[in-house]
């Protein structure tokens, strides 16, 4: 169906991203342009701050992963109508994550305010090919019945006048894979594809379908411009190593600390 809900109220989506890299490219790029993202989107007391981030050891349901927990300060990143009804301070979502990659796990919640009326799961699949998987997340018959599949093309979709950066236009990408042409997804090598499952509900009366509504727009907004920055970076990661990575995210979330407190609002949002 096309409603995406199941049961009294979980929405359900699934973001396919076909991009022109290898699986093992990927885990490199995202955690890079996670970083760079991260400082884009922190300042003026809102933006990210880091609360953990350590390699676990044989988790009972992931086994070997990279454990992250975030907390998201959102307080002038939403929109008017929902800063309406949040008291001052509820503005905050915590993130756990689980990286056992190619499969993530990802958990948003809000334990000051909404408590247990509201969840949001990413669940991810990185997998070789074009998206043609039809189930890659083993879905039972009842919720792939009720799955809306939301295909992402980073180089034609529409981006937000607010969101454009030419830097980030994988049209215009003048280094190695680029540009991406209309065609671009029929005919690169290597290509993969990020199947993201995100299921989410907001349990409030009369508000539960806007706010729904909202989340699956900005998580569509999300993946759109970040997968064209993790394609248009590719020339800056492309070497860097894993262990890289760790030192960058380590350097990134001291940063962060910082920016929030000593610098002005800056990045993504959202004022209707």
């Amino acid at each position: 169906t096309q409603s995406g809900h199941y049961g009294q109220g979980m929405r359900i989506q699934e973001f396919q991203i076909t991009l022109p890299l290898t699986v093992e490219e990927y885990q490199v790029g995202q955690l890079y342009a996670v970083a760079e993202a991260s400082k884009a989107e922190t300042g003026g007391g809102d933006g990210v701050e880091v609360i953990k981030n350590e390699p676990l050891v044989g988790h009972e349901q992931f086994g070997d992963c990279q454990y992250t927990k975030k907390i998201y300060h959102l307080e002038h990143k939403v929109p008017r109508w929902v800063r309406a009804f949040a008291p001052a301070g509820s503005l905050h979502l915590y993130e756990e994550a689980w990286n056992a990659y190619p499969y993530c796990k990802t958990v948003l919640t809000n334990p000051g305010y909404m408590k247990d009326k509201f969840t949001l799961s990413i669940t991810t699949w990185h997998k070789p090919g074009r998206g043609s998987i039809e189930n890659v997340h083993d879905l039972p018959a009842e919720k792939l019945a009720q799955r809306k599949v939301v295909k992402i093309d980073i180089a034609n979709d529409e981006v937000r006048p607010a969101d454009y950066k030419p830097e980030f236009d994988p049209t215009k990408y003048s280094h190695e894979r680029g540009p991406l042409s209309d065609k671009w997804q029929e005919q690169c090598e290597p290509v993969m594809t990020c199947y993201k499952l995100v299921e989410c509900e907001f349990i409030w009366r009369f508000l539960q379908t806007r706010v729904e509504d909202y989340i699956m727009i900005a998580e569509r907004r999300l993946f759109t411009n970040f997968h064209r920055q993790v394609f248009c970076t590719h020339y800056q990661w492309k070497d860097m190593t894993m262990a890289d990575i760790r030192a960058l995210e380590d350097a990134t979330a001291e940063e962060l600390k910082d920016q929030r407190t000593n610098r002005g609002l800056q990045g993504t949002t959202d004022n209707k």
